[in-house]
C-alpha cells in the first residue's frame, strides 16, 4: 500500500512538471562559459528557421550550470547544460535527488585550454611544472612543501620573464578551472619528488598540494565569462588569462597562445593531441522536457548536426574541434535516439 501510494506522488509530481514546463515556450540552455558561444551559434540557426522561437542561452558556468539543471522537472528549470568536463557523481546524484532522472549526455567535440598574453608582448614558452609552480597555493622548495614564494617568473626559472606573476582565471565553479586543475597541476605536481612522496604517506595533504591555486593576489578569479578574461589580457600585457580556445581563436588579432612544452595551442595541434592542455565538451538534455517544451527535440537534432558539428560545420567556425568521423555518428545516435546516461564514471 505504502509502495502504490509513492508511485502516485511520484507520477503526480511528473505530470506537475510537465505541465509547468509546457508553458514555457523558449528553450533554455545554461551552462559553460566554454560551450556558450558553440550554444548560441546554435540557437542562432535554429531560429533562422523561424519554425519555434528562439533558444534563451545563459553562461552560468559548468558547476553553476549543474546546480540548475538538476533542480528538477518544470518550467521553471532548464532543459540543457552546457559542461566543460563530463557531470560529476555528485551531480548526477543531484539530479536523481530531484526527480531528474532522465538525462542524455552528448559530446560535441574537443577544445583546448590556452594560457594566453596580449599579442603585444611577449610570447611565452612554458612547462606545466613552471605553470604549477606559478599557480599552486604549495610548492617544493629545495625538499620542502611550503606556501608559494614565487612573485615573478624568473623567480620560477631564470629563462622565463622577469615579470609579476599576474594571472586571470576562472573560480572554482567554472568547468575550466576543473580541467586546469586535472590536466595541468595535477599532471605536474608528481614530477616533485616530496609531493609526489605525500600520495603513499598522505592521499588527502596529496591532492590538497595538487590542486589547491593560490589565493595571494597573483591569480585573480574573474567570473565566469571568459570574454572578461579577454578584455581584461588588453589592457594588462605582462598578465595572463586561462580560458577556452575558442577565445583565442575570435582573438587572434589581439591575443597570442603560450607554447607548453614547446606547442602551441592551434586547431591541429589540439586536434592530433601534440597540444596536451585539452578536454572534452558536453550538453546534457532532459528528457522528461521533451514533446514538452515546444522545439526541444528539434534543437539538439540542430546542435548534433553535420553542418553544425561536423568538420566543416558552423561551430567549428567558432573554435570547436571537431569529433572523428565515427565518434561524431555515435554521438549523433545518442542525440537522436535520447539515450539515458546510467551513471557517470569519477
Amino acid at each position: 500500500m505504502k509502495k502504490s501510494l509513492l508511485l502516485a506522488a511520484v507520477a503526480t509530481v511528473a505530470i506537475t512538471g510537465a505541465a509547468h514546463a509546457q508553458s514555457r515556450q523558449n528553450i533554455q540552455v545554461v551552462g559553460s562559459s566554454t560551450v556558450f558561444p558553440f550554444s548560441t551559434a546554435a540557437a542562432e540557426n535554429f531560429a533562422r528557421a523561424g519554425q519555434f522561437p528562439a533558444p534563451v542561452v545563459e553562461s552560468t558556468g559548468t558547476g553553476g550550470g549543474m546546480q540548475l539543471f538538476c533542480g528538477g522537472i518544470g518550467e521553471q528549470h532548464p532543459d540543457i547544460t552546457g559542461a566543460s568536463r563530463a557531470m560529476k557523481a555528485s551531480e548526477f546524484e543531484l539530479c536523481q535527488e530531484n526527480g531528474v532522472t532522465d538525462i542524455t549526455q552528448v559530446l560535441i567535440g574537443y577544445d583546448g585550454i590556452v594560457f594566453a598574453n596580449s599579442a603585444s608582448a611577449e610570447q611565452l614558452d612554458v612547462t606545466k611544472e613552471q605553470l604549477f609552480q606559478a599557480l599552486a597555493a604549495e610548492v617544493e622548495v629545495d625538499g620542502e612543501i611550503v606556501p608559494n614564494p614565487y612573485e615573478t617568473w624568473s623567480e620560477i626559472d631564470p629563462s622565463l620573464p622577469e615579470t609579476e606573476i599576474q594571472v586571470f582565471g576562472p573560480p572554482p565553479t567554472s568547468g575550466t578551472r576543473d580541467a586546469w586543475v586535472e590536466l595541468v597541476m595535477e599532471a605536474a605536481c608528481v614530477e616533485f619528488p616530496a609531493i609526489a612522496a605525500l600520495e603513499e604517506s598522505d592521499e588527502d595533504r596529496f591532492e590538497a598540494v595538487c590542486a589547491t591555486i593560490r589565493e595571494d593576489g597573483k591569480y585573480i578569479e574573474s567570473g565566469e565569462n571568459d570574454n572578461l578574461i579577454v578584455q581584461r589580457l588588453s589592457n594588462a600585457p605582462e598578465a595572463y588569462g586561462i580560458f577556452g580556445f575558442s577565445f583565442l581563436d575570435q582573438n587572434q588579432d589581439t591575443l597570442q597562445g603560450s607554447m607548453v612544452e614547446g606547442v602551441a595551442p592551434t586547431f591541429d595541434a589540439i586536434a592530433d593531441g601534440s597540444y596536451s592542455i585539452s578536454r572534452p565538451l558536453f550538453f546534457y538534455v532532459k528528457n522528461a522536457h521533451v514533446g514538452v517544451i515546444p522545439g526541444l527535440a528539434e534543437f539538439v537534432a540542430e546542435y548534433t548536426s553535420e553542418r553544425a558539428m561536423g568538420p566543416e560545420g558552423y561551430l567549428v567556425d567558432r573554435g570547436l574541434i571537431p569529433l572523428p568521423e565515427e565518434e561524431a555518428a555515435e554521438q549523433r545516435s545518442i542525440a537522436t535516439n535520447l539515450t539515458a546516461m546510467t551513471g557517470v564514471r569519477e
